[in-house]
C-alpha cells in the first residue's frame, strides 16, 4: 500500500524523486525524473505541427541551439541562452509554408558551421540550408538532385571519403513507385550531390517512413535500417562504397507492421546494435496492424531475434516517435515513447520505458515523466541543452504544444514565476 501511495504522488506533483517497482523481490529505489520546463523555456505554439527536431551549435557560441520540421508552416530556429531557454529567430529559415516531416544537421559544406536539411512529404520541397557565421543560414534547396514524396531522413558519410551524404526514404500514397534516394556529398564541391540511388535497392511496394544510418555488421562503414510503413521492414548492408545490398533476411521473421520510426540501440549491452521498430495501427483511422513497439535483438552471427514479447512492455497506442535517452544515469540505454492512441488520434501521456541494464524494459511513466507531458508526441532530440552535463529531451508534437523536459528539477523549478499565498495556479 505504502508504494502505491508514493507513486500517485509522483503523478500528481509530476516531478521530484519517487520509488520505482523493480523485478518481484527487489529493492525500492530512488527514481530517475525529468521536469517540464515548456512553460519557461519554450515559445509558446500549442497548435504548431512540430514532427521533428535536432540540436546543434548553430550560432557557435558554446550551447546546443535546436531546429525545428514543421508540417503545414515554416521551418524554425530556436536559439538557446546557455541554460535551456529558447528564443524563436522568426524567418531564419524562412516564411514559406511547406510540409516538413524530418530535419538533420552537419557540416555539408565543411566549412565549419553546420547545415540543415529537411525533407517534405505534400509538396515534395526538400529543404537545404547552408550555416553563415552568427547563427543564419542560406537556402540553397536547389542543390539536391530531386524531388520526391520523402518521409525518412538520415545524415551520414556511407562512401568513406570523410563527408556527410544524404539519405531520404520514399513513399508514394498519392501514386506511382515509391523509390529512395542516395545522394553522394560531391568531392569536388562539398555541399553539392550527386545522385547515387541507384546504389540503393528498393523494392517496388516499399513505402519508408524512417531511415537509421549504423555500423550494424561493425565492419566500419555505415549500413542502413528502413522503416516502411508497408511490410517489410529493410536491412541494407554497404560495401564500403555507398553500394547496398539488401540482407533484410538478417532481421527474421515478426508480426506485419506499418513502422513509422527505426532507432539503434545496444539495449543488452553486449557491444551489438539492436534495432526498435515504432509502429502505428493505421495513420489516425480505423485499427488495422498491430501497434506495439518491437525489440529486435543481435545475435552472435549478425542475425536478429524478435524479442519484444519477453523485453517490452505491452501497450495498444500508436507511436509516430520516440527516442533513446538513458534517463537514469545507470549507462544503460533507455527508451521514451511518444503514445497517441487510434482510433481516434487521442494525446496521451508521454511514456518511459526503463532498461535494468542487461535489455529488459519497465514501464516507469509515473516516476520519470511529468503529468503535464501529455500530447500528440511526434518525434524527439536529445542532448544538454542547459550545460548540467546530462541530456535533455526536446519532444515534438503534431498540433499540441512540443516540450522540453530537462533533468535540472532545480532550476526549472527556480525559473518558474513565484505565486503569492493563496494565489491560484494560472490556467494551461
Amino acid at each position: 500500500m505504502r508504494l502505491f501511495v508514493v507513486l500517485a504522488a509522483a503523478l500528481i506533483a509530476g516531478t521530484g524523486s519517487a520509488l520505482v517497482a523493480g523485478p518481484a523481490g527487489a529493492q525500492p529505489r530512488p527514481g530517475p525524473a525529468f521536469a517540464d520546463a515548456t512553460a519557461t523555456h519554450v515559445p509558446t505554439a500549442s497548435e504548431l505541427h512540430a514532427l521533428d527536431a535536432v540540436f546543434g551549435d548553430f550560432d557557435k557560441d558554446g550551447d546546443l541551439d535546436v531546429a525545428l520540421a514543421v508540417e503545414y508552416g515554416a521551418n524554425r530556429l530556436y536559439l538557446n541562452d546557455g541554460k535551456g531557454k529558447l528564443r524563436w529567430v522568426e524567418g531564419a529559415l524562412g516564411r514559406t509554408v511547406h510540409d516538413s516531416e524530418h530535419v538533420r544537421t552537419a557540416d555539408l559544406d565543411r566549412d565549419g558551421l553546420l547545415d540543415l536539411v529537411f525533407v517534405a512529404e505534400d509538396g515534395a520541397n526538400h529543404q537545404l540550408f547552408l550555416g553563415r557565421p552568427g547563427g543564419r543560414f542560406e537556402e540553397v534547396s536547389e542543390r539536391l538532385p530531386a524531388k520526391s514524396e520523402g518521409n525518412g531522413l538520415a545524415v551520414g558519410d556511407v562512401n568513406g571519403d570523410k563527408l556527410p551524404d544524404i539519405v531520404i526514404g520514399n513513399s508514394a500514397e498519392k501514386g506511382g513507385v515509391a523509390r529512395n534516394f542516395l545522394w553522394l556529398n560531391d568531392p569536388r564541391k562539398p555541399g553539392h550531390f550527386i545522385d547515387a540511388s541507384k546504389n540503393l535497392p528498393t523494392p517496388a511496394g516499399d513505402e519508408a517512413q524512417g531511415v537509421a544510418l549504423v555500423d550494424i555488421d561493425r565492419d566500419g562503414d555505415l549500413d542502413m535500417v528502413i522503416a516502411n510503413q508497408t511490410p517489410t521492414n529493410r536491412l541494407l548492408l554497404n560495401d564500403g562504397k555507398g553500394r547496398f545490398t539488401d540482407a533484410t533476411a538478417r532481421l527474421g521473421s515478426s508480426v506485419p507492421t506499418q513502422t513509422r520510426e527505426v532507432h539503434i540501440l545496444d539495449a543488452d549491452r553486449d557491444g551489438r546494435p539492436d534495432i526498435l521498430f515504432l509502429n502505428i495501427t493505421s495513420n489516425a483511422g480505423a485499427y488495422e496492424r498491430d501497434p506495439q513497439a518491437r525489440l529486435l535483438i543481435q545475435q552472435e552471427d549478425g542475425r536478429f531475434n524478435d524479442e519484444t514479447k519477453s523485453r517490452l512492455p505491452t501497450h495498444t497506442f500508436s507511436a509516430w516517435g520516440g527516442q533513446i535517452i538513458d534517463f537514469d544515469h545507470d549507462g544503460a540505454p533507455d527508451i521514451v515513447v511518444g503514445a497517441i492512441q487510434v482510433p481516434g488520434f487521442v494525446p496521451m501521456q508521454l511514456r518511459a520505458w526503463r532498461n535494468n541494464g542487461k535489455g529488459h524494459f519497465t514501464d516507469v511513466t509515473l516516476t520519470a515523466m511529468p503529468n503535464s507531458v501529455v500530447g500528440r508526441h511526434w518525434s524527439m532530440a536529445v542532448g544538454d541543452l542547459d550545460g548540467d552535463k546530462r541530456d535533455d529531451l526536446l519532444v515534438g508534437a503534431w498540433g499540441t504544444q512540443a516540450r522540453l523536459l530537462l533533468t535540472d528539477r532545480a532550476a526549472v523549478q527556480a525559473a518558474q514565476p513565484r505565486r503569492k499565498l493563496g494565489q491560484q495556479e494560472p490556467a494551461r
